[in-house]
C-alpha cells in the first residue's frame, strides 16, 4: 500500500509537543502545545500540571527520612551493681563543663550523648567550684529529663565543704542539690582521698542521707582495698552498702587498680566506673608532639604522656583502630569495657564530636591478640 491510501490507514503518529497544523498564533507562528513562556504569551497547559514549587525552609521530597523512634544505644544497658538503675555502659563525665567547655557547648555535648542512648551522667562538688552542677541542672531542668537520666555525684572534695565529716558530708549534698536543681542524687560517691575519714561517722550519715531520700545508692573514691573491707563490716551491721567502686584507670594506668582493689570489688560484687578513661585525653591521639612555651594544666597533664611508653600505646591504638573502622579513643573505651569488673567508664568530651567517637567503643569487641597488643604496647 502506497501513496494517500497508506496515509490514510496508517496517519503519522503526533510527535508529543509537537504543534497542530492549521492552527497558527497572530504571528503566524504555530505555538499550539508549547510552552507560552517561551514566546512571551499566557500558557495554554494548565496550571494543574504544573508541580507546585517547595515551601521555603520545608524539607526537599529527595531529602532523606529522619529516622523515627528512639536512638538505638537506648536498648543497650547494664546493671549498674546493686543500686537498682540499668544505665548505658558509658558515662558522661562532666569535669570540663564550666572549665574548658562552656555552657552552650555544654548542653550541646550532653545532647548528643543523649541522642545516642546515654542515660547517665557524671559531676562533682569540686568541679569548676560547682558550675560543673550548675550547668548539668540547667540542661535537666530545661529539658525535662530528670526522672530519665541517672544521676551520679562526687563529694567531699569542694572548699567550702572538705572531707566526709557528718556535717561537711551534709553540706555538701545540700548544696549540690540546690545547683543541680534536684531533690536526690541517684548515686553518691564518697571521696575519701581528701583526707581521714571515720568511716563508720560517714556511714551513718550517709544512711541519714538515704533514709531521707536525698541519696539512692553509695560509691567510693579513694578507698583502699581494707577500708572497702571495713564498710561491708559496717553493712552487715545495717549501714548502707558501697556498691560502685570509681578508680582512676586506663590502659596506661593500671597501677591504681591494684590486686587487692580487684579483689575486693569482685568479692563483693561491686561495679566499677573507672575515670580517667582517655588519661585526661592523650589516649584519643590527637597530640602526639611537646608544644613549646607554657601549657595549660590539662596540657600539661597530656604532655606527662609524650613518651616513648606513650608513643608506643598510641601507635597500638592506632593499628587496631585501623582495623576495625575506629578512632583510638574508640579503642581505649572498647579495651577498658573488656577488662573484668568494668561496668561503665566515665568519659569526658571537649566537642559532641567527641561523644560520637567515644560511643563507638561500646559495639567494638576486641580480639585477644588485640588486647594482647595493646598490653605489650603500653608496658
Amino acid at each position: 500500500m502506497t501513496g494517500a491510501g497508506a496515509r490514510e490507514a496508517y496517519p503519522r503518529r503526533k510527535r508529543r509537543g509537537a504543534p497542530e497544523r492549521g492552527h497558527r498564533s497572530s504571528g503566524g507562528v504555530d505555538v499550539k502545545g508549547w510552552d507560552m513562556a517561551v514566546f512571551g504569551v499566557d500558557s495554554a497547559i494548565s496550571s494543574e500540571s504544573v508541580p507546585p514549587a517547595v515551601a521555603p525552609g520545608a524539607p526537599h521530597p529527595s531529602a532523606p527520612i529522619p529516622v523515627q523512634g528512639p536512638p538505638i544505644g537506648q536498648g543497650v544497658r547494664v546493671r549498674l551493681g546493686d543500686t537498682g538503675a540499668d544505665v548505658f555502659p558509658l558515662i558522661l563525665g562532666g569535669a570540663e563543663f564550666g572549665w574548658n567547655v562552656d555552657l552552650e557547648s555544654s548542653h550541646e555535648i550532653m545532647d548528643a550523648y543523649l541522642e545516642r542512648g546515654g542515660n547517665i551522667l557524671h559531676t562533682a562538688d569540686s568541679f569548676s567550684g560547682g558550675r560543673s552542677e550548675h550547668i548539668i541542672g540547667q540542661w535537666l531542668h530545661s529539658r525535662g529529663l530528670r526522672d530519665d537520666i541517672t544521676l551520679a555525684v562526687r563529694v567531699g572534695g569542694h572548699p567550702d565543704n572538705p572531707g566526709l565529716g557528718p556535717v561537711n558530708l551534709v553540706r555538701a549534698v545540700e548544696a549540690s542539690l540546690t545547683r543541680l536543681r534536684t531533690d536526690r542524687i541517684d548515686l553518691l560517691y564518697l571521696d575519701a582521698s581528701s583526707g581521714r575519714t571515720d568511716l563508720e561517722e560517714t556511714l551513718a550519715t550517709a544512711e541519714w542521707l538515704v533514709e531521707s531520700g536525698k541519696a539512692r545508692a553509695l560509691g567510693a573514691v579513694g578507698f583502699a582495698a581494707e577500708q572497702l573491707v571495713e564498710a561491708r563490716i559496717f553493712a552487715s551491721a545495717g549501714y548502707p552498702r558501697i556498691t560502685v567502686l570509681d578508680v582512676p584507670f586506663n590502659v596506661l594506668r593500671r597501677h591504681e587498680f591494684d590486686a587487692d582493689l580487684r579483689l575486693v570489688a569482685g568479692a563483693q560484687g561491686m561495679a566499677v566506673t573507672p575515670s580517667h578513661a582517655l588519661e585526661h585525653g592523650f589516649l584519643a591521639g590527637r597530640q602526639r608532639t611537646r608544644i613549646r612555651g607554657g601549657l595549660s594544666v590539662r596540657g600539661a597533664q597530656i604532655a606527662a604522656n609524650i613518651n616513648r611508653r606513650g608513643s608506643r600505646t598510641l601507635r597500638a591504638l592506632d593499628a587496631v583502630g585501623k582495623e576495625l573502622g575506629v578512632p583510638d579513643a574508640a579503642v581505649a573505651v572498647a579495651w577498658l569495657l573488656a577488662q573484668k569488673l568494668v561496668t561503665a567508664p566515665i568519659v569526658n568530651a571537649f566537642a559532641p564530636q567527641h561523644v560520637e567517637e567515644l560511643v563507638q567503643g561500646i559495639g567494638v569487641p576486641l580480639s585477644r591478640s588485640q588486647l594482647a597488643d595493646i598490653a605489650r604496647a603500653s608496658e
